[in-house]
C-alpha cells in the first residue's frame, strides 16, 4: 500500500497556495518530505500565478521537526548520481531564490531540518505562546547540514548562532523574535488571521517587483551555495562519528522510557541527559 505523503498542497486563490507538512505524532522529516518538496517548490516556481507560498502544518505541537535518523539512508547521495545535489541542500536552496514569497506560520516546535526550513522561507511569523526553535544536532553527536550553520549567523549574530548550535537546547518564541530568529511573533489566537492578510497584501502586488526585490535582498543576505553543499557533506560524515555511537544507545534507552512524545517535548533536555550519561 502506498504511504500517504508528508506533504500537501492547497490552492487558496489563483495567487496563493499553502503547504501543510504531517508525519504525526512528532513530525519528523523523512526522505519523501525532502523529495516532494523538491517537486512542488519547482512546480510553484514554474507557475506564473503563484505570488505567495504559506508553510504550516496539521501536527499539534510541531511546525517541521528534525530529520528522522532511524530512517538516515533517506538522506543518503543516490548511488546512481552521486554527485547530484542532495534533496535537502536542494529544496532549501530553490526555496530561498523561488520566484515566490514564502511565508512561514511556526505553531509548535521547529528544529534542525525543520527550523533550516524556516530559515529558507522569506518571512517567518511565530506563534507567541506555542512556538519553539532550536539546533539539537551538536547534542546528538553530529552537526547541521542543511543551512543552519550558514543562514542563523546571519540573522542572529555569530555568538547567539553559536549558543545556539553548541547548546542544542531550545528557544522560546520571544528570545527567537528579541535574537531575530523570527520576522515577528504573533498571539497565538491572532496569528492565522495576520499571516493570511500578510499574504493575500503581498498576492495582491506585483509578481515581479516582489521577485526582483527578493532578488536584490537575497544578494546581500543569503550564503553561497556552496558552502550548504558542503555543510551537507559534513553532516553525513559526522553520522560516522565516535560520539553518535557512544551516545545513540542511551538516547534509544530514553526514548524506550519516556516515549518519543515526552522527548521530543523537551528535546533539548533529554540530549543532554543522554550526554551526561555517556560521559
Amino acid at each position: 500500500m502506498t504511504q500517504p505523503s508528508t506533504i500537501g498542497v492547497e490552492r487558496l486563490t489563483p495567487a496563493i497556495r499553502r503547504i501543510t507538512f504531517s508525519n504525526p505524532p512528532v513530525n519528523l522529516i523523512v526522505g519523501e518530505t525532502a523529495s516532494r518538496l523538491v517537486e512542488i517548490v519547482t512546480e510553484l516556481s514554474e507557475d506564473p500565478q503563484v505570488h505567495v507560498v504559506l508553510f504550516t502544518s496539521s501536527t499539534p505541537g510541531y511546525f517541521f521537526n528534525h530529520f528522522d535518523l532511524g530512517r538516515v539512508t533517506d538522506f543518503l547521495p543516490s548511488p546512481s548520481d552521486p554527485e547530484a545535489t542532495p534533496a535537502w541542500t536542494d529544496v532549501v536552496l530553490r526555496l530561498a531564490t523561488a520566484p515566490f514569497i514564502s511565508i512561514a506560520s511556526i505553531r509548535g516546535r521547529t528544529r534542525g531540518g525543520g527550523n533550516e526550513l524556516a530559515l529558507a522561507c522569506d518571512l517567518r511569523y511565530a506563534s507567541r505562546e506555542h512556538a519553539v526553535f532550536g539546533h539539537p544536532e551538536v547534542g546528538g553527536g553530529i552537526v547541521p547540514g542543511g543551512g543552519g550553520t550558514e543562514r542563523l549567523p546571519r540573522l542572529i549574530g555569530r555568538d547567539r548562532a553559536l549558543e545556539a548550535i553548541l547548546s542544542s537546547a531550545d528557544y522560546d518564541a520571544d528570545t527567537a523574535e528579541r535574537y531575530g530568529w523570527v520576522t515577528r511573533t504573533v498571539a497565538d489566537a491572532e496569528l492565522d488571521g495576520f499571516v493570511d492578510g500578510i499574504a493575500s497584501r503581498l498576492a495582491s502586488f506585483d509578481k515581479t517587483a516582489l521577485a526582483t526585490a527578493k532578488a536584490q535582498v537575497n544578494r546581500a543576505t543569503l550564503p553561497p551555495d556552496a558552502d550548504l553543499l558542503t555543510a551537507y557533506s559534513e553532516f553525513l560524515g559526522s553520522l560516522t562519528w565516535p560520539g553518535v555511537q557512544a551516545s545513540a544507545p542511551l538516547f534509544e534507552k530514553i526514548l524506550a522510557e519516556k516515549g518519543v512524545e515526552e522527548v521530543e517535548s523537551r528535546l533539548g533536555e533529554y540530549l543532554g541527559i543522554a550526554r551526561q550519561q555517556s560521559d
